[in-house]
């Protein structure tokens, strides 16, 4: 997911962007540390990454209680049919998202 809807969004802003990992299980895979170390040398925070940061610290946390809900608000105003319209839903609520909303 990230690297279909996120990264191409974020692409002219990676030498500028720490990105934050909260280091749940199946975000902290090797093959995932891989990417994140491609994509952001030396420029993620998670457990096991270049900036450490302890799991579910509560300054990791607002991307759980901002961007999240902010998504699910957009995705979850009508009825999902299917799960190719969930994917549409969420592909267009992403593309929403600019700089001025992140650092509002």
């Amino acid at each position: 997911m990230l690297e279909t809807l996120a990264f191409p969004q974020i692409e002219d802003l990676q030498s500028n962007i720490i990105f934050q990992q909260d280091g749940k299980p199946p975000h902290w895979s090797l093959e995932m540390r891989k990417v994140l170390d491609e994509k952001f040398p030396r420029h993620w925070i998670g457990r096991a990454g270049p900036i450490p940061w302890p799991l579910k610290s509560p300054d990791i946390t607002p991307m759980d209680f901002f961007l999240w809900r902010y998504i699910k608000n957009i995705v979850y105003q009508s009825p999902i049919g299917d799960t190719d319209e969930l994917k549409s839903q969420i592909t267009a609520a992403i593309q929403t998202v600019d700089s001025a909303l992140l650092h509002g």
